[in-house]
């Protein structure tokens, strides 16, 4: 099966992938990256700075817009799109460079990750939101901190902070889904954020579908913002793709009055989704 065929031509939604990539133009995906086992890969400030420094220049010598990202102790988060038919260089120069500096530094040999980066491809407004936002609380599911920014190593005061310095990371994509006014969307970002805290995060680097249950559950405690998202089309307007998200599916499958198709087309969207 032609699965870069199916995103294409928007016939699934998220594909999970850490071989054969998709480098579809303007498809958004959430690229994770971790170390070999219980290793760390940042050890110090300095190797943080670093890895900020080769991802920037990266973004600005490739083509490649990039949205938050979240530097965790032993892995890595990011929102990432190509702007041409390319993603696996940019992100094997940033990996491959970024490991070549530890080893040197640390006086160490062999992988210093677990093995290829993963890509999940964002197709839907409302995912992406909640992609975003859970990147932004990964330091405080891990206990480093209790206010998301409260942590150094992340983007997200770029989302929050009303005199945040310009940068090279595009967080206006995802903040204009919440209101066109600047000031706005990042007061409603904000609120989002505090009020994610309390929410149970699973970790997406063990369960696929820990993002899509976020999502719902932000879904359900703010439903006119959701409903204003995906009246958006942000994604659908760059890339072509429209899709209907998961609750209007669940409003046709409950519009057909026989079971046994019901569960037909449930099975075959599981299955697209699997």
């Amino acid at each position: 099966m032609d699965f870069d065929e199916l995103v294409a031509n928007g016939k699934i939604k998220r594909i999970f992938r850490a071989k054969n990539k998709i480098t579809i133009p303007d498809i958004v995906s959430h690229i994770t990256q971790r170390a070999a086992g219980k290793e760390l890969l940042f050890v110090e400030e300095s190797d943080y700075l670093f890895m900020l420094a080769q991802l920037k220049e990266i973004a600005k010598k490739r083509s490649l817009d990039i949205y938050p990202f979240c530097l965790m102790p032993n892995h890595i988060h990011l929102l990432a799109s190509p702007r041409e038919d390319e993603l696996q260089e940019p992100m094997r120069d940033l990996f491959s460079r970024y490991a070549m500096h530890f080893n040197r530094k640390y006086m160490r040999k062999g992988h210093l990750f677990g093995g290829p980066y993963r890509q999940a491809v964002c197709l839907d407004d409302a995912y992406l939101l909640a992609a975003s936002l859970y990147i932004h609380m990964n330091p405080v599911r891990a206990g480093l901190v209790e206010d998301p920014r409260d942590f150094r190593w992340s983007s997200v005061r770029l989302f929050c902070d009303q005199d945040a310095p310009t940068s090279f990371l595009k967080s206006g994509f995802i903040l204009g889904l919440l209101s066109n006014d600047p000031k706005i969307s990042k007061e409603v970002y904000l609120e989002m954020l505090v009020r994610s805290v309390k929410i149970e995060i699973g970790d997406s680097l063990e369960q696929g579908d820990s993002i899509e249950r976020f999502k719902k559950t932000l879904c359900r405690l703010f439903p006119s913002i959701f409903s204003d998202v995906g009246n958006r089309k942000h994604i659908a307007e760059r890339t072509g793709i429209s899709l209907l998200d998961e609750e209007e599916v669940e409003k046709r499958f409950a519009a057909d009055a026989l079971p046994e198709r019901v569960r037909g087309k449930r099975f075959l969207i599981q299955q697209l989704i699997a």
